[in-house]
């Protein structure tokens, strides 16, 4: 028996997750949960990655407690996009920013007016977001801290620093930035140079499963662990969720289903023409050379903000509470764009929702329950609306919808789903993201050959759920009701 740990770290929380592996099947346990958010200190969000990794820190202590030292590797996965940028001391030299921050409010618009869009996107492949690394360095291109930096770091790899030492860059991850070359396999240095950005901090980049070192002296130490093997899963949590789908064949899409939804294809080369830019698609990178083609829809984010919103005036609602009150109330009432940007920041997202049922002539949604209907319906409405691209771009159909991650919770999505595509739908595993971590660390190790040999452990060890088609309720007209709420539709 094998005992890994997985840091699986989200926009809402952080976990230390236990892997057990015999060889042929992989038994999760929850070590350690820990809060994650935003903090807001004026206009500003940032993230506090000294307080999560004195939390990881608190993981490790615990594991040797209740298991000893019998630990065959460490591997960290977060969320994409965000960064940290490192002094010649190797000191933080600002808290790194929160994707939702508004420092980026125009920076895209800016850094098109230097580099035209279809030039980024050919240097790139990725899809136009304001989060985007990219211009979240862009916003600061005059600030001193940029120039004074001596090492950029993605959020994950930061925290491989802090166990290892070492400083580099997971693939999965650098791909998120917009100025990862796919094409190239290397940084997008000349992009850059165009938007006058420094290139000199950026360090080498090394692929899943790769070693990254061994715990430090003073942690293990600390801990009463030894100094074992750190690995680099794929440290882009959507890029270990992929990896855990129980997929056999290439003939599907996928969901990795949670804050934000991802959703595309699995390639084995980056798409990068003409089409995937009008459909505004990224590819970021994979396990086993391949490559993720995928649009980021904003997910169950919506939901997360409502419920944050109703507590706050007191009415404490759990999830399963919400998803009742929405499968109750009328369907198809009110539409909204999920990915209208009204919607990517924290705030009153109820009232957002309603404001922009009432600017495009619709019926207002009023209570809880209508709310989260209008939002889930929407949901799988542009669920629809992104598989009908990919299938444009690839030129031809998806048999079956993978949907995996923290967001098969909510089994009314996951119906939605099914009936709004026209497709059957697997939910499941649950913890992909955590077990994708896990089954890249088995590779790291040697004791897993492939991407395929992983997946085969999934399907062994984690049973899916099933979703078929609603035929008695008419997804084709609400789609039609939809599609024009779509900038681009």
């Amino acid at each position: 028996m094998s005992k890994l740990l997985a840091f699986d770290l989200g926009a809402e929380s952080g976990r230390a997750i236990v892997g057990n592996f015999d060889g042929q099947h992989l038994t999760l346990e929850e070590l350690h949960r820990f809060a994650n958010g935003p903090v807001a200190v004026f206009d500003r969000l940032y993230w506090d990655p000294l307080r999560l990794f004195a939390e990881m820190q608190q993981g490790l202590a615990r594991f040797a407690r209740e298991h000893g030292g019998d630990l065959a590797a460490i591997g960290v996965d977060t969320w994409g996009v965000d960064y940290a940028l490192l002094d010649a001391d190797d000191a933080l030299l600002d808290n790194p920013r929160n994707y939702r921050d508004p420092r980026t409010d125009g920076m895209l618009e800016a850094a098109l007016a230097l580099v035209p869009r279809a030039e980024i996107f050919q240097h790139t492949g990725v899809q136009f977001m304001k989060i985007n690394t990219l211009y979240q360095v862009f916003s600061q291109r005059e600030s001193p801290l940029l120039q004074s930096a001596r090492t950029f770091l993605m959020m994950a790899d930061l925290f491989n620093f802090y166990f290892t030492g070492n400083k580099v860059c997971e693939f999965s991850n650098a791909t998120t930035t917009q100025f990862y070359d796919p094409r190239q396999s290397a940084w997008a240095t000349a992009l850059l140079d165009q938007l006058g950005l420094p290139t000199h901090f950026l360090p080498e980049i090394v692929q899943p499963g790769t070693q990254v070192g061994t715990l430090l002296p003073t942690l293990a130490a600390e801990s009463g662990l030894p100094q074992v093997p750190v690995i680099a899963p794929a440290t882009h949590d959507t890029g270990s969720a992929v990896a855990a789908v129980p997929a056999e064949t290439r003939d599907y899409a996928y969901i990795s289903s949670g804050t934000w939804s991802l959703m595309g294809v699995e390639l084995d080369e980056p798409l990068v023409s003409d089409q995937a830019l009008q459909y505004n698609f990224t590819n970021e990178g994979g396990v086993g050379s391949t490559y993720r083609f995928l649009k980021n829809i904003m997910g169950l984010w919506l939901v997360q903000e409502c419920r944050r919103t109703w507590a706050s005036e007191g009415r404490d609602l759990s999830y399963g509470e919400l998803t009742a009150l929405a499968q109750n109330a009328a369907p198809f009432a009110a539409f909204i764009e999920p990915d209208d940007e009204r919607f990517l920041t924290p705030g009153d997202m109820p009232a957002r929702i309603r404001a922009f049922c009432e600017e495009t002539g619709q019926a207002v949604p009023r209570d809880e329950g209508q709310v989260i209907r209008a939002v889930l319906e929407s949901l799988a409405l542009k669920y629809r609306y992104v598989l009908n691209n990919i299938e444009a771009v690839l030129g031809r159909r998806l048999e079956v919808i993978h949907i995996v991650g923290g967001g098969i919770q909510n089994e009314l999505l996951c119906q939605f789903t099914a009936s709004a595509a026209g497709r059957p739908v697997v939910a499941g595993p649950l913890e992909a993201t955590a077990i994708g971590n896990l089954l890249l660390q088995l590779i790291g190790l040697g004791q897993l050959g492939s991407l395929a040999d992983a997946r085969q452990v999934v399907r062994r060890s984690f049973a899916p759920v099933a979703y078929e088609p609603d035929q008695t309720a008419d997804w084709d007209a609400a789609y039609d009701r939809f599609c024009p709420l779509v900038p681009s539709a």
